[in-house]
């Protein structure tokens, strides 16, 4: 089914949500319980439910004794190997609360690329979540390389949304919604709605992450929401402190119109 405006995202009955480096790590890592709250709200209700998510190299980076993001792809790799093994064990911790299982997906733009690769990442995928385990999909950097990567994982999220055929992406970061300019900024207006099609040219988006953990911004959200649309998926772009209210159709954030699906599509 299309979900055609908030009041039916409680309708939706595949959803994947993404969060940003900068709302989970250092003094953000306590936003990881009230993610994991309002996931397994959703969860709780039914809804198959996939969380891509950020973090590993910023999670990684104070056991290496550093306090700027490396910019060395070694040193990356090596942060990330490091992080994200802590970063899934404190979703699991929190899962655990709620005794559901978390999968780990990680995977690299070639994997979306090869056709034998994507079918594999996709047949996995549809498994976890018929077995109603929460896949948890970050890029694979540890193997990585700058050739090939993603990028940003808001991109990551719009294909990881095609692949499962997710009615709803939800990208979240520290700011609540997209702005006609940085939100700080005198004049910055809410964007509440983007209808399919329309034109964002000469809008100027403020960025959502903090310098030196994070690599995306306002800019690489709308890209990914376009993307999304594109496919068949409806976006909400806002905060992660507003997650909860995101999932259950609340009035927050940037909603992204999707494009009109075939009437006979159907989820796996």
């Amino acid at each position: 089914m299309r979900i055609h405006g908030r009041a039916q995202v409680s309708e939706a009955r595949r959803i994947v949500v993404k969060v940003g480096s900068s709302s989970i790590s250092g003094g953000n890592a306590g936003q990881i319980a009230p993610l994991v709250d309002a996931l397994a709200e959703a969860h709780g209700r039914g809804v198959q439910v996939v969380l891509v998510s950020s973090g590993a190299i910023a999670t990684g980076m104070p056991y290496l004794q550093l306090n700027e993001r490396p910019t060395d792809l070694a040193t990356q790799q090596a942060a990330a190997s490091v992080g994200q093994n802590l970063l899934i064990f404190r979703y699991q911790d929190s899962l655990d609360r709620y005794d559901i299982v978390a999968g780990q997906v990680l995977l690299t733009a070639g994997d979306l690329e090869n056709l034998a690769h994507r079918s594999n990442a996709q047949r996995a995928m549809r498994r976890l979540l018929d077995l109603r385990i929460l896949p948890i999909v970050n890029e694979n950097d540890t193997v990585a390389t700058h050739e090939i990567r993603f990028g940003d994982n808001d991109r990551l999220a719009a294909l990881v949304a095609h692949l499962v055929d997710a009615e709803l992406l939800v990208l979240l970061s520290d700011v609540d919604a997209l702005y006609t300019r940085p939100p700080h900024e005198p004049g910055a207006q809410r964007i509440a709605t983007v209808r399919f099609g329309d034109d964002l040219a000469g809008m100027e988006f403020g960025s959502t992450g903090h310098a030196g953990v994070g690599t995306g911004g306002a800019s690489t959200k709308a890209s990914a929401a376009r993307l999304a649309a594109e496919s068949g998926t409806a976006v909400l772009v806002t905060s992660t402190a507003l997650v909860r209210e995101a999932l259950t159709g609340a009035a927050v954030g940037t909603w992204f119109e999707a494009a009109e699906r075939p009437e006979a599509r159907e989820l796996p």
